[in-house]
């Protein structure tokens, strides 16, 4: 007859059937504390980014505004500083789509002059809106090509711009250009 008391004593390694408790070495417990302090920060310091306020506020209207150069002081400097007249330009076709991640408008459009002389530094505005029509931002781009007398000549995915992720369409105009 046997009561079990010949364990008494032995201590917890003792084979009553038991595997002795295991023991993590001081370098991956704190390895693992470490791991979750930078968890929670990145958690934490995600939703106080997300709860911040933006700085961007109301999107800005441009006043668009044509200012003519000099008047010559030679004779000689006559072709290079008249405005050229934009009744007689137009923009025949246009298209834009998103680069850059989505956050650029390219825009690919034609412009036909019909005047009796070339015109360079064409200055184009673009109007980004959303799908129900209501204006969005402005965007400019000087392009310092000479377009021909009488021709017309194509700029392929030009950026204008960062555009708004809920701009849909764009409408492109001719500001200002200068006799070549």
């Amino acid at each position: 007859m046997n009561a079990g008391f010949g364990r008494i004593g032995r201590g917890s390694f003792a084979g009553n059937g038991e595997d002795p408790p295991r023991r993590q070495p001081p370098t991956s417990v704190w390895l693992k504390r470490g791991l979750l302090w930078l968890l929670a920060m990145l958690v934490v310091g995600g939703a106080l980014w997300l709860l911040m306020p933006s700085s961007e506020g109301e999107p800005t209207k441009l006043a668009l505004a044509s200012i003519d150069p000099a008047p010559p002081t030679t004779a000689s400097d006559t072709s290079t500083a008249e405005a050229a007249g934009l009744d007689r330009m137009t923009i025949s076709s246009q298209t834009w789509r998103r680069g850059g991640l989505g956050s650029k408008a390219l825009v690919t459009f034609t412009v036909r002059n019909d005047n009796e002389y070339a015109v360079r530094d064409v200055e184009i505005v673009c109007a980004f809106t959303r799908r129900d029509g209501s204006h969005l931002t402005d965007r400019s781009r000087v392009l310092a090509d000479i377009v021909g007398m009488k021709s017309r000549k194509t700029f392929a995915r030009v950026p204008v711009g960062f555009v708004n992720v809920n701009a849909d369409q764009a409408k492109c105009s001719l500001v200002t250009a200068r006799r070549a």
